[in-house]
This record gives C-alpha cells, structure tokens and sequence, in this order.
C-alpha cells in the first residue's frame, strides 16, 4: 500500500515539474528577457540564430512537448487501479 501512495506522489511530482519547465519554455522565448543575455551576446552569429522566430519557435515547441508529457503521465496516474 505503501508503495502505491509513492508511486502516485512520484507521478505527481513528475507532472509537475514537466509543466512547470515546459510552461516556461513555451513563454520565456517570447519575452524581452530573452534577447538580453551574455551566451547570446557573446558571438554575432549566434545571437542572430537566438533572436530568430523559428529558434523561439522550437523553443516554445519543446515548452508544449514537455506540457503534453506531463499531462500524459497525468492521465496514466488516473488511469492506475
């Protein structure tokens, strides 16, 4: 009995904390922090691929990736006996 209380507190942690991320990834490119930053600054050519729309693109899309994750573990919690 033990075991199965862990095991949905560890799903719900994993849920969790693949929201969180991929919530993050899906707005932060977008924002005006993004382009402000010393990896993207330190090389011309790398902060013209970091500004592209098609990299926030990705970004956002691995953010909604991480979202559909943790909802499917979610749903796989419920779905236990």
């Amino acid at each position: 009995m033990a075991s199965s209380w862990s095991q949905r507190l560890w799903a719900l942690i994993k849920f969790l904390f693949c929201f969180e991320i991929g919530l993050f990834l899906l707005v932060f490119p977008w924002m005006r922090m993004w382009d402000v930053n010393w990896f993207a600054a330190s090389t011309p050519s790398l902060h013209a691929i970091w500004v592209s729309p098609f990299f926030r693109g990705a970004v956002s899309g691995i953010g909604l990736l991480n979202i559909w994750i943790g909802f499917g573990e979610l749903f796989h919690l419920r779905a236990r006996p």
